[in-house]
């Protein structure tokens, strides 16, 4: 009897002459919160609905030491999911669809969830039809979080919500982490993953490609810089810590690790800065700009 919640081990699913998983392996012990992130189309949902047993696969797939296809109904009675797309019944009010999910799970105390409710600002009692994407999401949100199970499995669960509404969500995680709960988070928000994830796995064309600690993948922290000087900054282009330089209508754009912002801003510090932005790179983003470049290099 295995001690990880997750074991993944050379994991395949093909739908027709499609391989959309080629060989997975991916491991989540109690306690710890993985990361599962990658570009769209890269194989998490496919991988996630796998755990949940809701697709079968070749390879072995474990969850709580069960097999994830054959004992999907023990291994449900000790897990909470939340899709990123969430459909609801629509003459149903929120409240009852929370209450409903509860029940199946046969959890008894609802005073948490009333807590939830309160802190996420929705009101339980108009109609899911009626509801916007994101209220759509609390719901969903709410649900999950109120059940008292030792796995959560977080599919893009902030899509549809407020800055502030992510916030009050990693603030439910990290009370999660304190209780020993183990979570997956797949996300295509990388300040989540780096402010909640003790590791993470990288995933594209059905591979996972890198895994370990955010701060071990340095070209995952980057930001694109846009700005513009008074007069032309020569050598800008040729700095090594400079990537994806071009100049488009006066401006100057490039993408930079977070960590030599200080080195930049040093370099600039003879020219007159008419325009600064900077803004953290989408995933979608770093993963075009790390992997192509690393495809070129081949």
């Amino acid at each position: 009897m295995t001690n990880k919640i997750l074991e993944l081990k050379d994991v395949t699913k093909s739908y027709g002459n499609f391989q959309a998983l080629k060989g997975i392996d991916l491991d989540l012990n109690p306690g710890e919160i993985l990361g599962f992130i990658g570009p769209n189309g890269a194989g998490k949902t496919t991988t996630i609905r796998i755990i949940l047993g809701l697709i079968k696969c070749e390879g072995i797939c474990k969850v709580f030491g069960l097999d994830a296809w054959k004992d999907s109904v023990e291994i449900h009675k000790k897990l909470s999911y939340l899709p990123g797309d969430v459909n609801l019944w629509p003459n149903l009010t929120g409240g009852e669809v929370i209450d409903f999910f509860l029940s199946l799970s046969k959890e008894r105390d609802r005073s948490y969830k009333n807590q939830l409710i309160k802190k996420f600002d929705l009101d339980p009692s108009k109609k899911c039809k009626t509801y916007s994407k994101g209220n759509r999401q609390k719901v969903a949100l709410i649900s999950a979080l109120s059940s008292e199970v030792d796995l959560y499995i977080f599919d893009e669960p902030t899509s549809g919500l407020d800055p502030l509404m992510e916030s009050l969500f990693q603030e439910e995680v990290r009370k999660l982490k304190d209780k020993g709960k183990t979570i997956l988070l797949s996300s295509h928000i990388l300040s989540e993953v780096e402010r909640l994830c003790d590791s993470i796995n990288i995933i594209k064309d059905g591979k996972i490609i890198e895994k370990g600690e955010l701060k071990e993948m340095r070209h995952l922290s980057m930001s694109n810089i846009t700005l513009s000087t008074k007069d032309p900054v020569e050598g800008l282009e040729n700095l090594a810590f400079v990537r994806d330089y071009a100049f488009v209508n006066g401006y100057v754009n490039f993408k930079i690790e977070n960590e030599k912002i200080g080195d930049l801003l040093t370099f600039l510090n003879t020219h007159e800065i008419q325009f600064f932005e900077s803004r953290q790179a989408s995933l979608e983003e770093l993963f075009m700009s790390h992997y192509e470049r690393e495809k070129h290099n081949v």
